[in-house]
């Protein structure tokens, strides 16, 4: 943080500085505070009062600030209209020349304001990270909550900058008539690509692109994909080389995701038939499909730890072990072997590359663009499971060739299997090997020292996240201050964890409910999915393309929920509030979903199985959104990262369920719907009560 001070001082133009966020004064203050509350003078809640007024006042004398600049920009840009007018009708090209110059002038003068505006909001999320980790107190959420879509609230003007797309507009619609084209004047709004841009132009709209936040949809979704960042590096402080980015490699990793998802599902309405045609129990299909993920289990890891030197060759492996998984799938049925069946998911689980998948955006992404990709992540990966079922659906064809047989059993198999082997050679083509950190370290970065010491605020800041108020703390300001000013050694700040040991140990109490609740959604959800084959049969006596099209059509509710709550609901409530409320929501459609006292219904069972369904894919965004929040920084890198935990907890959840639909099937295929329903909703009950326990205090 006292790096930040002096980076801030040095950058500030000089004339502007009065203007500033005022980020000593606010520090102080923050120290100061901390004296009267362990002296007893001061209140708690007085102090968040104080501070949030102070916060108000600053951010009104640069909102209000920037909007004077804009004034006298748009201003000069009135000035300089007129000149134009007049040059069109008696053209002269030094006057031309000159009056372009004008307008750059103009535009480079907004990218120092643009400038400005970043370092506020840098300013201001540290001076909020700082205030939360001297009283452990969620502030920073608080304040932000509060004040993001508030008529009166100025924080907006901080990061959506109104009015900079107008004179924007303005510099490049006027420098594209100025450009020579033999006294042909053309307007933007008939072209509307620039194969050229005039390099203020280009200048400003990156600047625009690194300070504009993504719209809350795409934020949502990339949340939901729980590829973790540090919300503390500033755009200007990006590591990743754009000349690195490769578009074609964030395309297959992309692809890899998909087909993955859709490998998974695919088998889920013929994997009953499949095991019986075996001679095993319809229920074994719960073992078919949960084997997949026992070995995704492993395969998780491993990936983590081989992302660290490569991801090619960890592509490349999946495609292998995928395509081999798929081919013995397939040849299982005219082998007759229930074991070979088994097996060939089992090397499909040990081809997840899904730890790859989040580690290559998170680590090859530009940051301009991460938050896309990171939408692109969960889309593919929703948009594979509906797609899963759905082609199974279509695979209802029977013929042999030699001694294969192609039926709706082995299809799913053999489809895949070219898939992949068609997405390995592509991979092969196109993939290209991203520059590794261990090389970039031999180039010296001027900025090394600073982003070092914001690294190791940053681990600073999560461990004042877990710190209660000093008031109970029994640390001294002066010890902390001590503390917050020494030069901790940065390997030791922000290493990274190295065992699930280390890892675990890294979770505040906050974080470990909502891993319970992300394992009480996978399983609930699992259950439904996998044994939905199964019930639809006995009950309803429905065929494989009627429990392919229920399926793909939860599958296509995907997207629109995700839409639907992280553009508008997540505007109206507090997160915790969506995350209870949609626990609340999934418990009762396990409730609706049991089999009781009437006879079971078509209607019953697609109404319970959707609301559960939706609730839980609304609470899987929530949670991760939370997640990605509060989980530590040391948990961003390394073998054992967040990603890694909640997948691990995903998948274990997936594998109990599908080993409760296996045990369950003992008990006959009457009693299988309530028997694995039950899990369920014990589960989630113990989720709610941990919930309501920490909703305070916690969130």
């Amino acid at each position: 943080m006292v790096a930040f001070g002096k980076y801030l001082e040095r950058k500030q133009i000089e004339e502007w500085r009065c203007y500033y966020i005022n980020y000593k004064l606010m520090k102080k203050k923050v120290k100061q505070y901390a004296e009267q509350i362990q002296g007893g003078s001061q209140h708690p809640r007085h102090v968040l009062k104080d501070f949030s007024r102070m916060l108000d006042t600053q951010i009104e004398t640069t909102v209000l600030f920037m909007l004077e600049q804009q004034g006298l920009l748009a201003g000069r840009l009135a000035k300089l209209r007129e000149t134009h007018d007049a040059i069109l009708e008696q053209p002269d090209i030094s006057r031309i020349v000159e009056l372009r110059e004008a307008y750059r002038d103009v535009g480079r003068d907004l990218l120092q304001l643009l400038k400005f505006v970043e370092l506020n909001a840098v300013g201001l999320r540290k001076i909020l990270k700082k205030f939360d980790k001297r009283f452990g107190y969620r502030f920073a959420d608080y304040y932000v909550k509060t004040r993001a879509n508030h008529p009166y609230s100025q924080l907006q003007q901080v990061f959506k900058h109104v009015g900079v797309g107008a004179v924007v507009g303005a510099i490049s619609r006027n420098l594209h008539e100025l450009q020579e084209n033999e006294g042909s004047f053309y307007s933007i709004y008939d072209q509307p690509v620039l194969p050229l841009q005039d390099p203020v132009v280009e200048a400003i709209k990156t600047a625009v692109e690194k300070l504009t936040f993504s719209t809350n949809f795409l934020n949502f979704l990339a949340q939901h994909a729980l590829i973790m960042q540090d919300d503390l590096v500033t755009p200007s402080e990006d590591t990743i080389d754009e000349r690195t980015y490769h578009f074609n490699s964030l395309l297959l990793n992309l692809g890899n995701t998909f087909l993955y998802m859709v490998n998974t599902y695919i088998i889920v309405p013929t994997a009953d038939d499949y095991s019986m045609s075996l001679g095993a129990a319809a229920t074994v299909c719960g073992v078919v499909i949960g084997s997949m993920a026992v070995a995704q289990v492993f395969s998780s890891v491993y990936f983590s730890a081989w992302s660290n030197k490569s991801y090619f060759k960890p592509l490349v492996f999946s495609s292998i072990a995928l395509f081999i998984g798929n081919l013995m799938y397939a040849l299982a049925y005219d082998a007759n072997s229930i074991a070979l069946l088994l097996l060939g998911r089992v090397c499909c689980g040990l081809g997840s590359a899904r730890a790859v998948n989040r580690r290559y955006i998170s680590d090859c992404v530009p940051s301009r663009i991460r938050m896309q990709a990171s939408a692109g992540f969960v889309s593919a990966s929703a948009l594979g499971m509906a797609c899963g079922p759905a082609l199974a659906g279509l695979l209802q064809i029977k013929f042999k060739f030699y001694k294969f047989t192609f039926n709706q059993s082995t299809l799913p198999g053999w489809v895949m299997a070219v898939a992949w082997l068609f997405y390995l050679v592509w991979l092969c083509i196109s993939f290209r090997e991203p520059l590794r950190d261990t090389e970039e370290e031999e180039d010296t970065n001027p900025n090394e020292t600073t982003s070092m010491t914001d690294r190791v605020e940053s681990s600073r800041v999560e461990e004042g996240l877990r710190m209660p108020l000093l008031i109970t703390s029994g640390i001294k300001p002066e010890d902390e201050e001590e503390c917050d000013e020494s030069e901790e050694s940065p390997e030791d700040s922000h290493k990274p964890a190295n065992s699930f040991r280390s890892a675990y140990r890294l979770l505040t109490p906050s974080v470990k409910v909502q891993l319970l609740i992300y394992f009480m959604l996978k399983y609930a959800m699992e259950i439904l999915l996998s044994e939905s084959s199964v019930i639809t049969s006995y009950y309803f006596s429905w065929t494989t393309s009627s429990v392919a099209i229920f399926l793909a059509c939860l599958g296509l509710t995907v997207l629109p929920i995700n839409i639907l709550v992280g553009s508008y609901i997540s505007n109206m409530f507090e997160d915790r509030q969506i995350l209870l409320t949609s626990e609340i929501i999934v418990f009762l459609g396990i409730l609706f979903s049991f089999n009781l006292f009437v006879p079971y219904t078509v209607p019953q069972y697609v109404i319970s199985g959707l609301i559960m369904f939706v609730a839980a894919e609304v609470l899987e965004g929530v949670n991760l959104s939370l997640l990605s929040r509060v989980m530590s920084s040391r948990l961003s890198k390394g073998t054992y990262n967040g990603g890694l935990l909640s997948t691990e907890a995903g998948t274990l959840a997936r594998v109990v369920a599908d080993a409760t639909i296996t045990l369950g099937g003992y008990l006959g295929r009457g009693h299988l719907l309530n028997a694995t329903l039950l899990p369920s909703l014990v589960i989630c009950i113990g989720s709610i009560v941990a919930t309501c326990c920490t909703y305070n205090s916690l969130y």
